[in-house]
């Protein structure tokens, strides 16, 4: 039985990335963390998060891919420090308890500019928290950088609509490396390189998600 462990699949890659994943022949099971109630199926396994989210894989279960498309942005978390457990100290301890379940591959949605060197703290923190997950000692780490996102968020995000209308006139003379992409792209993209089971750790560009 080979097993998927998702956190962030009521987002807006997560989200689409969650019905490719019970959609897929690859997986028996999906083990998804999740604070708020998701459709039933037959292969889904959900875990509620409760105060402590501890992300914690139940011990008699093996893992095979974790893909990890948990964020928010600086506007919603308020704080810095809101803002880095959700992006680092979660991804962080998704990793590290499902290693402990035997899981080979993990997939992280970073974003563009990532860059623990940088001075703006959004980006600092991506490349931090990329840098953590390669270092768990997984077979296979992939890293997806998407640029701003386009698709059906559930919530409101007044920067990036404007972003978005700005693209929809502009964007044809926006670099290959900085354009807008559909999110269900860098979704689709995330299960076909977990279905190759390369090792070693790889970083995927937005501009090269695009074909996807």
């Amino acid at each position: 039985m080979r097993t998927a462990v998702i956190a962030g699949g009521t987002g807006l890659i997560g989200g689409q990335l969650l019905n490719l994943l019970l959609n897929s022949e690859r997986y028996d099971r999906v083990i998804a963390f999740t604070r708020q109630p998701l459709p039933a199926h037959s292969k889904l396994v959900t875990v509620e998060l409760g105060q402590d989210k501890k992300l914690t894989i139940d011990s008699t279960w093996s893992v095979d891919d974790v893909f990890c498309c948990l964020g928010t942005t600086m506007a919603k978390a308020r704080t810095k420090e809101k803002f880095y457990e959700v992006d680092f100290t979660y991804p962080l301890l998704l990793a590290q308890n499902t290693i402990g379940r035997n899981a080979k591959q993990y997939l992280l949605v970073s974003a563009l500019g990532a860059d623990r060197n940088s001075k703006i703290y959004y980006n600092h923190v991506k490349g931090e928290i990329e840098e953590a997950i390669s270092a768990v000692g997984f077979n296979t780490v992939h890293i997806f950088r998407p640029s701003l996102l386009l698709g059906p968020r559930a919530e409101q995000r007044s920067a990036e609509d404007a972003a978005k209308f700005f693209y929809k006139i502009f964007g044809f003379l926006i670099p290959a490396k900085f354009k807008a992409i559909e999110s269900e792209k860098v979704a689709r993209a995330m299960l076909q390189f977990a279905s190759r089971e390369q090792k070693g750790t790889f970083i995927h560009e937005s501009k090269d998600l695009q074909n996807f």
